[in-house]
């Protein structure tokens, strides 16, 4: 009653009184008990203090009040104190040897972490200068420092750390994974919390680890740094703070990746600029798939990162993946053009080989791929338009192989020599032939002066080949042939001997064959071996009947020094003659039947070999 109603002097009287009585000889003194508490669970100590008697409240104490026994709800002073947010209190009792670590709040909180929630910053820092256990965490698991940062109590988050708090605290994480928290407060996208953990020194390289018994998904092994984590999510300030307090701009994560790798691949502008200034990056690190961070800026399309790079490592765009190719000859065979554009615009090497077998420029490349656009633009930054492959074959004569008569343009309007011939002797001519490119050809024969009466080294000029390897359209190509040179020597032979038609004929080809019977070919030239298309072994002679039965005018006549049929060999006694249908040379035994041949307006019988006299009585389905 005395301290609720504020009378001091009585409470000294009673002071004095149990003092006397402790002293007195017999047994009859009343002794005051201090641990009685009133009907709101009250000892007299915790009144006087709550009604700032904290000079009584010290004179209680020196006569023998307790200072931590507990309420009924398991609370002593101090917490009761803290609660009402009471610092003055709660410093009086902690001065006066409260026991901090005695008991915990009926929500388990200890007087720390009670502290901590209320925001009593002389509270916390008196706790911790006796000694509080700054490690116990909550229910949640939570430890002091992050309820501190969690409720931006930096002010008393510094007060923990000054006083040894550990900032790295290594706790569970996502999926029972080990996490400090950094990794946390990265992962909550807390940047402020986070650059306070850095510069209060906390473990700035370290990635999640699994759990003591191997617990943890992806995170757990993973291998990102928290500047990887940070990078990814795109946390300028922690990368920042990150860099100053010295975590290792080059750690890898467990693909390989550097952070510049992430933040390049997640596109944050600012974050890539910032690490590549670091003075100690290296930016020739490459991830498990060989991918250098030039090379990651490339394939996501960053050039404004590739460009960053390039002034920090010039030599970056000239490195090479594991098959030899650098970022230029990648985008030429991706025909990504803006890409090459944007190489070209750096200076990179447009006449650079692939480092391999083939040795191919960009030039060689851009043709490869069929791209008109990259093959202008490497031209008009200097590519040169003659560079050989192995094969010694020029640009043109892959352009010719393929579909690609614009590029067959576009690289004769830049110079390219079209007289060039391959390790095989084919100028790009033969190969346009050989490959059935009909407009290549045409581009060829109209745009250039290519030799097309050329031998190769197997002795064919490009009217052998078209018979050698005459695709569906090749009546067409040698229309365009004769279209463009009408005096082209037909009957000229191979160097085994072999004219046009033969090799046609050979080969089943029935449309070439009748264009070129049609043009006034010779029909029975024999090659070195003696094989002509009368003796030639086919299946069925229907083709040689049905090129015959087109005739419409005498062809030329053959010649040599033997018959074309039966081989014998003319002298004194043998004297030649002439099929006059078929124009072959024969001998007299070959030639011993006549007939008019009325469409040649030959209206008297004359000479003709066997199978002419057939098809001319029997027609072209003999």
């Amino acid at each position: 009653m005395a301290i609720a109603y504020n009378h001091p002097d009585v409470v000294s009287v009673i002071l004095e009184q149990k003092a006397n009585a402790l002293h007195a000889t017999n047994n009859l003194q009343i002794i005051p008990d201090f641990s009685l508490k009133d009907s709101m669970d009250q000892t007299v100590l915790g009144l006087a203090l709550w009604t700032g008697m904290h000079t009584i409240a010290a004179q209680l104490l020196g006569s023998g009040a307790a200072i931590n026994d507990p309420m009924s709800d398991g609370q002593t002073l101090l917490h009761m104190a803290i609660q009402r947010q009471d610092s003055k209190s709660a410093l009086f009792l902690l001065e006066h040897q409260a026991d901090i670590n005695v008991s915990r709040t009926k929500d388990g909180q200890t007087a720390l972490q009670l502290a901590i929630s209320n925001q009593l910053p002389l509270v916390v820092d008196a706790l911790c200068t006796r000694g509080a256990d700054m490690s116990v965490a909550d229910d949640k698991g939570n430890p002091p420092l992050w309820l501190a940062l969690q409720s931006n109590l930096e002010d008393i988050a510094s007060t923990l750390v000054r006083h040894g708090c550990d900032a790295t605290c290594w706790s569970p994480g996502p999926g029972g994974c080990q996490q400090t928290l950094l990794h946390r407060a990265i992962d909550e996208n807390n940047e402020v919390t986070a650059c306070f953990l850095i510069r209060s020194g906390c473990d700035v390289n370290s990635p999640r680890q699994p759990g003591p018994n191997g617990e943890g998904d992806e995170e757990a092994r993973d291998g990102q740094s928290p500047l990887h984590l940070a990078g990814c999510w795109g946390q300028e300030e922690a990368v920042q703070c990150l860099l100053e307090f010295g975590a290792n701009v080059n750690a890898q994560d467990a693909e390989g990746r550097a952070p510049i790798h992430v933040a390049i691949s997640n596109q944050h502008a600012v974050i890539i600029q910032l690490l590549i200034s670091h003075p100690d990056i290296r930016l020739n690190l490459r991830d498990r798939q060989g991918m250098t961070p030039f090379a990651c800026a490339m394939t996501h399309k960053n050039n404004k990162a590739a460009e960053a790079i390039l002034k920090r490592e010039p030599g970056a765009a000239e490195q090479v993946d594991n098959k030899g190719r650098n970022f230029l000859h990648v985008a030429v065979q991706g025909s990504d053009i803006e890409s090459v554009l944007f190489l070209i615009s750096v200076q990179a090497n447009v006449n650079s080989r692939v480092q391999d077998a083939a040795k191919l420029t960009p030039l060689h490349l851009a043709v490869q791929a069929g791209s008109e656009i990259i093959v202008r633009n490497l031209l008009l930054a200097g590519a040169k338009v003659n560079e050989l492959t192995k094969h010694r074959q020029t640009a043109l004569h892959l352009a010719a192989q393929q579909d690609l008569a614009t590029i067959c343009s576009v690289l004769l309007e830049n110079g390219v020599d079209f007289t060039a011939v391959d390790e095989n002797g084919n100028n790009a001519l033969h190969l346009a032939v050989m490959h059935g490119r009909l407009g290549n050809v045409r581009v060829l024969l109209t745009e250039s002066n290519i030799d097309a009466e050329a031998y190769n080294l197997r002795g064919q000029s490009p009217m052998h080949v078209l018979g050698h390897y005459g695709k569906e359209n090749a009546a067409a190509i040698f229309e365009l042939f004769l279209e463009c040179m009408p005096e082209y020597p037909l009957d000229k032979p191979d160097n085994e001997g072999n004219t046009v038609l033969l090799l046609a004929y050979m080969k089943g080809n029935a449309n070439l064959c009748r264009a070129i019977v049609r043009s006034g070919a010779r029909l029975g030239v024999n090659n070195n071996q003696g094989v002509n298309i009368f003796n030639y072994q086919v299946a069925t002679k229907q083709l040689l009947f049905r090129l015959l039965d087109m005739l419409s005018k005498e062809p030329p006549w053959c010649d040599g020094s033997n018959c074309y049929e039966c081989t014998a060999k003319f002298g004194v006694t043998t004297r030649k003659h002439h099929c006059r249908h078929c124009g072959r040379l024969l001998c007299h035994k070959c030639s011993v039947k006549e007939i008019p041949i009325i469409k040649f307006d030959l209206n008297k019988p004359v000479r003709v070999c066997d199978i002419c006299f057939d098809v001319l009585t029997l027609g072209g389905v003999s």
